[in-house]
């Protein structure tokens, strides 16, 4: 029997070359959703490397034209699935906050969820999968689909990473590994701390950042030839596909050049004021910044998306005698910094400080008493230095008994308490790592 497979492709080609591996090798039968731009679109439509089955188009059933959204369906949708819509939605980057080319109407943005839960539940209805291999869902529209499939217990492999170096993984959800329920089964290798650093630092995941970095955090270009092969070249997304409504040539020059100065601005601001003079001699506990308008946030962190409101509650939940050591994310260059606004707000708030993004993220986290991250991998990074951390969306290593969970703002205080007073154990992290490798 075939088995039934759906790719989620899009501009990265990844899971597009796991087809063309998977039909030489496996019968099945392959279905596409594709989520490109007008651009990419043609290939596509053109290619015969992949005999895909049938393959959607997902902005071609995408529009907002008289939109009056069918809110009982909405209402019965929510329900079948366990989906939360506006949970979803009001993340989205392009719905809210981060969007400055157009602003969607309440109307619109249901209209494009009907619109999206319709096409996705007519797909799976007529073709019923049995795995479904995706990307990370880094937009709402593919946890959408992502999350429909759990519900209708379909496969997903989602190839995604878990917080580990350069490594990665192919799960049923992003971050966590399938097989985490073998944790307390799983046999050590007795490792002590110190083997432990020297597998961690193996690893280059430092490196692997900052390669990342020197990549998309502010590559150099010639800005008057990239705004002469902007203007001559023929794409028509910005009509096609919503997250690109707005975007008129001149508007995403007009915006561009407006950036480039803000830019300026608040690289200067973050240089001349970020603490880079950090007293580690003293009681603190660390929270690294989130890059803002990433998954880690939008998808994986749902409730706790806003860091400023995060980081006032967790100074009203410390101990009278410890400091909130606040670290900018080198990442946030990719997204032009935050607002001059947004730092002096955060430079406001008491018993802070604001340290710059160079600044060694290593000294601070084995220097201080506790660990704070929403999604990211510092919480197990700690671990490997001794130090107990808190998280507060479900990730793999939230499982080590040094890890703890924050789900409800009302428990941050007495969970802060409990972790200075936790001890990490060589033999907990030396499981999971046993687990993952």
């Amino acid at each position: 029997m075939k088995h039934k497979i759906i790719v989620w492709l899009g501009s990265d080609f990844t899971q597009y070359l796991i087809c063309y591996f998977l039909q030489n090798r496996i019968d099945c039968e392959l279905y596409a959703i594709i989520d490109t731009t007008s651009k990419i679109k043609p290939f596509f439509e053109n290619q015969s490397l992949v005999n895909f089955k049938k393959i959607w188009f997902y902005h071609d059933k995408i529009s907002i034209q008289n939109a009056s959204p069918d809110l009982e369906y909405l209402k019965k949708f929510e329900t079948e699935f366990d989906i939360d819509i506006w949970k979803l939605a009001i993340n989205e980057r392009i719905f809210y906050r981060f969007n400055d080319y157009y602003k969607f109407s309440r109307n619109e943005i249901l209209c494009i969820e009907e619109q999206s839960c319709k096409l996705f539940n007519e797909i799976l209805n007529e073709i019923k999968p049995d795995f479904f291999i995706t990307k990370e869902t880094s937009f709402h529209h593919l946890e959408l689909f992502n999350k429909m499939c759990l519900k209708k217990q379909i496969q997903v492999l989602m190839i995604n990473q878990p917080n580990l170096g350069k490594s990665a993984m192919i799960t049923n959800k992003c971050r966590i590994p399938d097989f985490i329920k073998n944790y307390q089964t799983t046999d050590i290798k007795n490792r002590n701390f110190d083997e432990l650093r020297k597998f961690l630092e193996k690893l280059e995941t430092r490196s692997s950042v900052q390669n990342y970095l020197d990549r998309h955090g502010g590559a150099k270009y010639d800005p008057i030839i990239a705004a002469s092969r902007f203007l001559k070249s023929k794409n028509s997304t910005e009509k096609t596909n919503y997250p690109y409504y707005g975007r008129t040539k001149m508007d995403v020059l007009k915006n561009e050049l407006t950036n480039s100065k803000i830019r300026r601005k608040r690289k200067s601001f973050v240089e001349k004021t970020l603490q880079m003079d950090v007293n580690l001699e003293t009681n603190f506990v660390y929270f690294p910044l989130s890059v803002d308008m990433e998954r880690n946030l939008l998808i994986a962190a749902p409730m706790f998306t806003n860091q400023i409101e995060i980081m006032r509650h967790i100074v009203k939940s410390l101990p009278v005698d410890y400091q909130l050591y606040v670290k900018e994310n080198p990442g946030q260059a990719s997204r032009d910094w935050r607002s001059l606004e947004e730092y002096n707000e955060i430079l406001s708030i008491p018993n802070l400080t604001l340290i710059h993004p160079s600044f060694s993220s290593k000294k601070l986290i084995q220097n201080s008493s506790l660990v704070l991250t929403i999604a990211g991998s510092s919480g197990l990074e700690a671990a490997f230095y001794e130090k107990p951390s808190i998280t507060f969306a479900e990730i793999g290593y939230d499982i080590l008994p040094s890890v703890f969970r924050i789900k409800n703002l009302d428990e941050l205080s007495g969970t802060i308490k409990t972790a200075l007073n936790t001890k990490v154990l060589s033999q907990d992290l030396d499981r999971y790592i046993s687990l993952l490798v």
